[in-house]
């Protein structure tokens, strides 16, 4: 062991104790320790060195005295103890230490939340000349969560979602922009300048830049800045390259650490999307890299804008991630309502606990995600039963978002016992899936907070599939008002044979299936999960519905049939005496489905409709699943009610589902093309009329329409919803519906079909009249589409359409 000779007594004890000592001043050759003092940093490399090569180092000092005489250094950067720690991650800071006698413990202690340290000087230098921060434009940006004792944000939207972040590491520093377009956006010189210039921290040395990057090199060449295209080189002062650099992040993390500057940039939402049975904050290959950092991209997009940049004097006002879960302890003790400015972090605080709760595993992060599990246990959750809510920026909002994500990470149990102890049920999972990711259901349910084990053969590892609690999918957190927990559904991947699975709040139980898997039929055995009321047409006796199904406990059910599931409360389907009547009524619905669109009477994923409290956007969305709000219930679920009044809503969500970008033209016909599925789905199976299926559709509503439309122009801007919806029953009225039909099975072959709305509405203008042999130029001109001369002369020779119903309009304007 090798001693500092200044630490006489050091030196002495552990003689004393029986260890070889050696006094040296800096590590020499063949120590295994080196103890010093942090006031002397003239051999901090040689120190360093040491511990990078294996040697133990046993450091003590205090900073605070040297902050007060060194009032205008920076602590982290400059006190000569940190020169040698800072590399490790450790840093002497000048807050005063608390003195005692402190209890040893078995575990790691609990580290502070919240360090607070002023990062005004370094905002001052990377908002330097700069008012706005532009991040307008076609580049669509992710949300940093900003977690790292020295991390903090730099640009901030309007619900503080983060897009420029900065962090001190080590000796280094890092800058991160959440979208790589940032980092050569010409809106964002200034910033730029400034973070190249923080980075280099003076030494002026070799900037290297990715060859991906090449937009950013010519910014700072036309700024007088040299820098060259390279690949990293631990010799550069700052290296400027996009997220996927993955393979080079340890030498990454070491440049950083021993003083490099580092400026990284990318977004994560577009990987996330295509690896959605991947975690973004460990998996995504940028926050490989980020994490060690305190800072993570996240798949949640931030609203481009021009946003103020913040003043750096009030930088310490500023929501900050520790800062704010720290008060968080504090709040959740009062008894006050939350208010400003907390109150006003609600969005972005519910949003980042939930994605540090999902932090890989290391013990500054367990031991703080632990913290907030032991916070949330003493919190009781606010109770709704649908009727009553709690505002998004109250206290109650927050224990009932984040209940989930402690349930999450404290998830013990013993897989062993509840094998022994549960009943066993083996399910057969169809994972062969030609279509997009499918939930395959199980007919089983999950209490909440109860834990299920699943056992998967072997060959199913490791093959995209997910285990899935819940199937109300939309997540709520944007909301004003929430009716129920924002995120109530729980994914777990399929990484070995043995898979445990809790949700706090239950629910449902799903395998999903992965986009183009191939596995065959797959058995699995629950362990934990009780029987929900499940009716699968062709399979399930009507007699085992009725005597036992239909009134088992779960809160949940589903009919399910070939080409839809529908998932409602129990409630609603106790009464339910013939699930074969519906579901058949269902099936000719589906195939008109697919008869309109042109494709396969059997869908490649059974669509699904799922019944909520409360959903992400409208009275009805469309997706996968369609959401619909429980008062919609009994139009899925009632025939009568379906046949006497029809069945708009829930078709025109499914018409959404079918509608394809080449020849659609958003947003005008966005909100009204589905509605030609409500139409011919309500006339040729459920037998109501379009003018009693929907009221707009009546005689006198629809002439109003097109008066209200040609008085203002036409106007093409004007033509949406059921003016655009108008168009269309006008030629469908003219020709039927099998000009349709041909062009929706035309267009999937059609290749080449430019993204403009102008081009693809003269496409379909030419396209239609072919089918139809007949010039509509004159028609679609009435609607004020802007036909173009080529395909006006291409359809000269077909007679012009003589019944055309625009001409009454057009000839009472003229008179």
């Amino acid at each position: 062991i090798g001693v500092d000779g200044s630490l006489t007594l050091l030196a002495e004890t552990l003689t004393g104790s029986g260890c070889q000592v050696q006094t040296s001043l800096s590590p020499a050759e063949g120590l295994g320790v080196f103890c010093t003092s942090g006031y002397d940093d003239s051999q901090a490399q040689q120190i360093i060195s040491f511990v990078r090569e294996g040697g133990g180092l046993l450091i003590g000092a205090q900073a605070w005295h040297w902050s007060y005489s060194h009032k205008q250094e920076n602590v982290l950067h400059n006190f000569p103890g940190n020169k040698i720690t800072s590399v490790s991650g450790v840093y002497f800071t000048d807050n005063y230490g608390e003195k005692g006698t402190f209890c040893v413990t078995d575990n790691m202690p609990w580290t502070p939340l919240y360090t607070d340290f002023d990062f005004s000087a370094d905002m001052k230098h990377l908002l330097n000349g700069v008012s706005q921060l532009d991040i307008s434009g076609y580049s669509l940006p992710s949300d940093l969560l900003i977690y790292g004792a020295l991390a903090f944000p730099v640009g901030v939207a309007d619900k503080k979602e983060c897009f420029l972040g900065a962090a001190h590491y080590g000796k280094g520093r890092v800058v991160v922009a959440s979208h790589d377009t940032y980092m050569y956006k010409p809106e964002l010189k200034t910033f730029i300048l400034n973070t190249i210039s923080w980075l280099d921290m003076g030494k002026k040395n070799k900037i290297g830049i990715h060859k991906d990057l090449e937009n950013l090199a010519q910014l700072l060449e036309k700024e007088g800045i040299l820098c060259t295209i390279s690949s990293f080189s631990p010799e550069l002062s700052v290296y400027c390259c996009p997220w996927y650099t993955e393979a080079e992040e340890c030498a990454i993390h070491q440049f950083v650490a021993e003083g490099g500057g580092l400026f990284i940039g990318g977004q994560s939402w577009n990987w996330a999307s295509k690896n959605s049975d991947l975690n973004v904050v460990a998996d995504f290959p940028g926050n490989k890299i980020l994490n060690k950092f305190g800072i993570s991209i996240l798949d949640w997009s931030t609203p481009q804008g021009n946003y103020k940049a913040v003043n750096p004097d009030e930088a310490t006002n500023q929501y900050r991630f520790p800062k704010a879960l720290s008060q968080l302890q504090n709040e959740l003790k009062s008894e006050h309502d939350l208010k400003p400015p907390f109150s006003t972090w609600m969005f972005k605080l519910r949003r980042d606990i939930t994605y540090f709760m999902r932090l890989p595993a290391s013990p500054i992060i367990c031991a703080i995600q632990h913290q907030f599990i032991d916070m949330m246990q003493t919190c009781e959750l606010p109770k709704l039963n649908g009727k009553n809510c709690v505002s998004s920026c109250s206290k109650e909002a927050l224990i009932l978002s984040l209940a989930h994500e402690a349930c999450n990470v404290n998830q013990e149990c013993n897989e062993k016992n509840i094998m022994e102890n549960e009943p066993a049920v083996t399910i057969e999972i169809d994972a062969t899936n030609p279509g997009y990711d499918a939930w395959r259901s199980t007919g089983l349910y999950l209490s909440p907070k109860k834990t299920a084990v699943l056992v998967f053969p072997a060959s199913a590892v490791q093959q995209g599939l997910q285990v899935q609690v819940g199937c109300h999918s939309d997540d709520l957190g944007s909301k004003d008002e929430f009716y129920r927990a924002p995120i109530v559904v729980r994914k777990i991947s399929v990484h070995r044979e043995k898979v445990q699975v809790s949700c706090y709040w239950g629910g449902l139980l799903y395998i999903i299936v992965k986009e183009r898997s191939n596995l065959g039929t797959i058995p699995v055995q629950v362990y934990g999960a009780e029987p929900a009321p499940t009716y699968i047409k062709g399979k399930t006796s009507l007699d085992s519905w009725l005597q036992s199904l239909r009134d088992l406990p779960p809160p949940w059910a589903e009919l399910i049939t070939e080409n839809i599931i529908l998932t409602v409360p129990s409630d609603a389907i106790r009464s339910l005496n013939d699930p074969e009547e519906l579901l058949g009524f269902w099936d000719r619905m589906m195939v008109a489905i697919t008869e309109l669109a042109a494709i396969p009477t059997k869908f490649s994923r059974p669509e699904r409709i799922v019944a909520d409290v409360q959903i992400s956007a409208g009275w009805m969305h469309a997706g996968y699943p369609v959401m619909v709000h429980l008062a919609s219930v009994k139009y899925l679920t009632n025939l009568s009610c379906m046949q006497k009044e029809g069945l708009w809503g829930p078709i025109h969500e499914l018409g959404h589902n079918q509608q394809q970008k080449v020849w659609e033209f958003p947003p005008h016909t966005t909100e009204a093309t589905c509605n030609l599925w409500s139409v011919f789905v309500n006339e040729t199976v459920v037998g109501v009329p379009r003018d009693k299926a929907n009221s707009a559709l009546e005689p006198a509503s629809r002439a109003a329409c097109i008066e209200a439309y040609l008085k203002t122009g036409p106007k093409l801007e004007n033509w949406n919803v059921w003016t655009a919806l108008e168009t269309y029953l006008q030629l469908q009225e003219g020709f039927g519906w099998e000009p349709f039909k041909q062009l929706f099975k035309d267009y999937q072959s059609m290749s080449g079909i430019s993204n403009d709305n102008k081009s693809k509405m003269n496409l379909w203008a030419e396209k239609f009249s072919e089918a139809v042999q007949t010039n509509l130029i004159p028609f679609f001109e009435a609607w004020g589409w802007p036909i173009e001369e080529e395909t006006r002369s291409k359809l000269s020779a077909l007679p012009v359409w003589e019944k055309d119903p625009m001409k009454p309009y057009l000839s009472a304007m003229k008179s």
